[in-house]
């Protein structure tokens, strides 16, 4: 009678502890792949040609960086309001600024600026909106929807003392063609 040897198989037959083992590499290897991932895929134009991305938009011209066209005698001026915004429709803001002299006492005039933009990084004062020999003093500025808009302080006459304005005046001013359109949002009326 012939034997055939049967070799033991006993480590061939799947213990718990097998399965541990093999589900402890599996998730090493998931976790490793996702670790692993490669980069996003971009989409490219025929040709392999790619755009480069656009440029991050230039700052809003810096009030501090300008000197205005004010007759301080000597007094230092005062950056008293200012706003942001694309006011032509180019693409970059503009800064517009109320300034005026520093005084002791009273309310000095004041002028509204438009700033933008200069040669390189600096800025510089593209328009006058309000002169200070108007008398009037600024108490808001805005930039909305392209359009300047300003609250303004007056006077009825040149008896009324400079302490206190007694006419308020909101208006608006926007870039048509190659200059700024003043209109008025409310008329002028007693403060």
């Amino acid at each position: 009678m012939q034997t055939s040897a049967v070799p033991d198989l006993a480590h061939t037959h799947a213990r718990p502890i097998h399965w541990l083992a093999t589900a402890a590499a599996m998730a090493a290897v998931v976790a490793g792949a996702a670790m692993l991932q490669p980069e996003a895929a971009t989409a490219s134009q025929a040709g392999g040609i790619r755009t480069a991305a656009a440029p991050a938009p230039a700052p809003a011209p810096d009030p501090a960086a300008v000197t205005y066209p004010l007759d301080c005698a000597g007094a230092p001026s005062v950056v008293a309001k200012r706003a942001t915004g694309d006011i032509d429709g180019d693409g970059r803001p503009e800064t517009v600024v109320a300034a005026h002299c520093r005084a002791g006492s009273g309310t000095p005039p004041s002028g509204l600026y438009v700033l933008a933009r200069g040669a390189g990084t600096g800025a510089r004062v593209v328009a006058t909106l309000v002169e200070p020999r108007e008398r009037r003093s600024v108490s808001e500025v805005s930039v909305s929807g392209g359009a300047v808009g300003a609250t303004l302080f007056g006077y009825s006459s040149p008896d009324v003392p400079s302490c206190c304005p007694d006419q308020r005046e909101t208006v608006k001013w926007r870039w048509e063609g190659d200059k700024f359109v003043r209109s008025a949002a409310t008329a002028a009326r007693s403060a």
